[in-house]
């Protein structure tokens, strides 16, 4: 899948984060979220197109007081109005990052996760991976249509 992000998408984001500023610098957009409570603060960058190597692709950028993560080749983002916050996700073959922004000015990232670990019996995961498993698999929708029909095709849908 591939994704053309818009400022409606912007709009949307900025909503369930709670961006207390928005704006769009020439070739990103930039979110800026404080939780003033928790002594937090975040920066969100979003390229939707941009060179990464030899290719273009969205990059999803953030910035906080002890961390810089980078999601190259980003391919979709799901929204969680319930739990306040966005994931976005890059499909590789058999893999998937992801980088989720919360709300609370907070973030996590999951690198190199195996796309079967999404639909597994999380109860027979060790807590550790259950922690990925479990917040990779809202992006289950998000993912191409290729990933879905090998899924039909193995009777798993």
């Amino acid at each position: 899948m591939s994704i053309q992000f818009s400022k409606a998408d912007a709009d949307k984001i900025a909503a369930i984060i709670d961006a207390q500023q928005v704006s769009f610098e020439s070739d990103h957009y930039h979110f800026k979220v404080d939780n003033l409570e928790e002594h937090r603060v975040l920066s969100l960058e979003i390229y939707p197109e941009i060179t990464l190597g030899k290719k273009r692709g969205m990059l999803v950028v953030v910035y906080s007081g002890n961390a810089h993560l980078q999601l190259h080749n980003c391919t979709g983002y799901v929204v969680s109005e319930e739990l306040g916050e966005i994931t976005f996700v890059a499909e590789g073959k058999n893999q998937l990052s992801g980088l989720v922004v919360e709300r609370g000015a907070s973030c996590s990232q999951y690198a190199s996760i195996s796309k079967d670990l999404i639909s597994s019996d999380f109860t027979q995961l060790g807590v550790e991976v259950m922690l990925s498993g479990v917040a990779m698999s809202l992006v289950e929708d998000v993912l191409s249509q290729e990933s879905g029909r090998q899924k039909k095709d193995q009777g798993e849908e």
